[in-house]
């Protein structure tokens, strides 16, 4: 099961027809944001920690329950550079970008660390999309997302 796959079904995602095409394409773009970060993901926990936001990521890493993000938390750790790029590459508002991975980036991270551990190499695995689609769709719900 991909990662996506693994989030899809942690968000209760089913086989909706419902679209989520832009919240598709900011998951993959915070998937290549995190990969292209020196270290992967341990680039972006050394981030959050460099931000205040340490004892946040390490729940998503650890085993335990995942710490909620606020948005403008988010914002302030991935900075406004990389918040416009991956609206930019998403097709939505950059105002939309950090609502939508203030609830995804916590069930991404943790499927991507099942056992509390960092992948080696620190690399999330993008794996296939269509999981994911009826997860996304409900997010887009929790926004009030009718284009979605």
């Amino acid at each position: 099961m991909s990662l996506l796959d693994s989030l899809g079904s942690m968000l209760g995602g089913g086989n909706s027809p419902q679209g989520g095409g832009g919240q598709a394409a900011l998951i993959a773009a915070a998937l290549e944001f995190v990969n292209n970060q020196p270290g992967g993901l341990n680039g972006l926990i050394q981030r959050f920690q460099q931000n205040g936001a340490g004892d946040i990521i390490s729940s998503w890493v650890g085993t335990g329950e995942n710490q909620p993000i606020a948005a403008d938390t988010l914002h302030n750790v991935l900075g406004s550079e990389a918040v416009t790029n991956m609206a930019a590459k998403a097709g939505v508002e950059p105002s939309m970008v950090t609502g939508l991975l203030s609830q995804v980036l916590p069930h991404v991270i943790n499927a991507a660390t099942p056992n509390g551990e960092v992948p080696a190499d620190g690399k999330l695995d993008a794996g296939g999309m269509s999981g994911a689609l009826g997860a996304l769709g409900q997010i887009a719900g929790l926004f009030g997302n009718k284009n979605a």
